[in-house]
């Protein structure tokens, strides 16, 4: 890979392809590569400073398809633009990207080895994502001693100024000799650079962390899916052998289910309603705030730039230029990290009380029937759902013309800055407006679609609830009235398929728990 300025998608693919996304998503150009070489030179000509300076062709950011098979692990690398960007804007990018992934590798080399901005760049990914791995790079420039010299000093610093332990290992490797070796297919030239061991570091992440801990929660899943089932069979069985006047009895006292779940869920909703709208009207105070916080930021940045320059206007649009995309893109950053944050905590409420209502539903019609139940072993935490994609912001910066006519410049200095800060103050409060708005609008967006959504589950798994629970009774009943000569056989193959469900029920539980004593 060439150094990027653009962020660049690595995933596995059939065939060697780059696709090159531009304004946004509204253009591509996508080509074949027959070699690494190839590829390389393809892609210098869209992500690196050097062909594309201050990204005048307008990319996105750039898919590679590879046929590594790595990559057919289900790994996507990344290629951010990180600190070695040239605009600020991008590294604030980077890091609102960076909580979308699960691991980040930290990639320093020996000349220095460590910078100031590298190390308080780390502690902003740190603060975004729980696992990072550290590389260091160019390792075939040195020798052994001073290989171990630089890993010493690494470790150090990072300990001391980041908080890393100190037994997290720091990998040296050599790209270039690990591409060489990749090319001849030397296996034995590629674990001396040390590629291996990043690629089984990763895989070992991958599969023994990532995979073990979606296993598990698939087991969890599957475990409470079963107990539904279990509970919907178990009162199928127990209607059909129960006797006639005492089921319609039960079943009389079932009718209240709906009603109250009904109640309970009209509640529910209002006090959603409720939450969305002081979401909302939270948003707007901070999206106040930020505009008078942008407002005195700018004017100021435009004032010290006019004064430095004698007056002269073009010097306020370049410094502005220079500072409201990373200044935005860091605010968007923060808005929707707190109030993803806020949102969470918000719905989480209301999914327990949902969970407990279900619950309830479920409880009541097990003990009306005797039956065993048990309670839910998963409880899935609420996500605010993103775009899973580098999303290309677009930052007004023009603070349009500032006129400076003839007879300003007759006028003495003090008057001259006076008029020439009231015309600015006046673009300065429409360039706020604007980008403001590009902050507050795609928050209050994501605000409301996981409002939306939440509200649309909840009434789903809610009416799901209870229409399984009392269905699984009144299809009994229906078969004992009309049915008679096949409730025999009915409860028979329910028996057969409750204690087999129940053989994988204990199996799955006995799995998550052996999980938890090994964690």
């Amino acid at each position: 890979m060439p150094l990027t300025a653009i962020p660049t998608f690595i995933r596995a693919g059939d065939r060697r392809h780059a696709r090159v996304i531009l304004n946004g998503g509204d253009s591509s150009i996508e080509q074949d590569a027959a070699n690494a070489e190839e590829l390389n030179e393809l892609l210098a000509q869209y992500v690196t400073e050097e062909a594309n300076p201050a990204n005048r062709l307008g990319v996105s950011y750039v898919e590679v398809l590879h046929p590594a098979p790595f990559l057919r692990a289900g790994v996507v690398l990344i290629d951010t633009p990180g600190i070695g960007s040239t605009h600020r804007h991008n590294t604030e990018a980077t890091l609102n990207f960076i909580p979308q992934c699960d691991a980040a590798l930290f990639v320093v080399s020996p000349d220095p080895p460590v910078t100031e901005v590298e190390i308080e760049f780390l502690r902003e990914v740190r603060s975004r994502i729980s696992r990072v791995f550290y590389v260091l790079s160019k390792a075939d420039y040195l020798g052994d001693s001073d290989k171990d010299k630089i890993l010493a000093f690494l470790q150090g610093v990072l300990h001391d100024q980041v908080g890393v332990d100190t037994d997290v290992p720091i990998l040296p490797v050599s790209a270039r000799l690990g591409l060489e070796a990749r090319q001849r297919g030397d296996g034995e030239e590629w674990a001396k650079s040390g590629m291996r061991d990043i690629e089984t570091l990763l895989l070992d992440f991958l599969v023994h962390e990532k995979e073990s801990a979606l296993a598990e929660a698939i087991a969890r899943k599957a475990s409470d899916l079963l107990g539904y089932v279990l509970l919907e069979l178990r009162l199928s069985v127990q209607s059909l052998r129960m006797p006639l006047e005492e089921l319609e009895t039960r079943l009389e006292t079932l009718k209240s289910i709906p009603a109250e779940a009904d109640s309970q869920r009209t509640s529910e909703k209002d006090l959603l309603e409720g939450d969305r709208k002081r979401m909302a009207a939270l948003l707007e105070e901070q999206a106040g705030q930020l505009r008078r916080k942008a407002r005195n930021r700018f004017l100021q940045v435009a004032q010290d730039a006019l004064e430095e320059h004698h007056l002269n206007t073009d010097a306020p649009q370049s410094a502005l230029a220079e500072i409201i995309p990373g200044f935005f893109e860091h605010e968007l950053g923060e808005m929707s990290r707190a109030f993803e944050c806020r949102v969470r905590d918000a719905l989480n409420h209301h999914r327990q009380r949902t969970d407990a209502l279900i619950e309830s539903v479920r409880r009541t019609a097990a003990e009306l029937f005797n039956i065993p139940y048990w309670p839910l072993t998963s409880r899935d935490e609420f996500e605010v759902n993103r775009q899973p994609y580098w999303v290309t912001h677009h930052w007004p910066v023009s603070l349009g013309v500032l006129p400076d006519c003839f007879w300003d410049r007759l006028l003495p200095h003090g008057m001259r800055k006076s008029r020439a800060i009231r015309r600015m103050r006046e673009r300065i409060e429409v360039l706020v407006a604007e980008n403001v708005e590009n902050v507050r609008w795609p928050t209050l967006q994501n605000l409301q679609k996981s409002f939306r959504e939440f509200g649309n589950a909840l009434d789903a798994r809610l009416g799901e609830a209870v229409s399984a629970t009392k269905g699984a009774i009144d299809a009994a009943y229906e078969k004992r009235k009309t049915q008679s000569a096949a409730v025999d056989p009915e409860t028979a193959r329910l028996e057969c398929d409750i204690a087999k469900l129940k053989q994988i029920d204990e199996d799955l539980r006995a799995y998550c728990g052996a999980n938890e004593k090994g964690g």
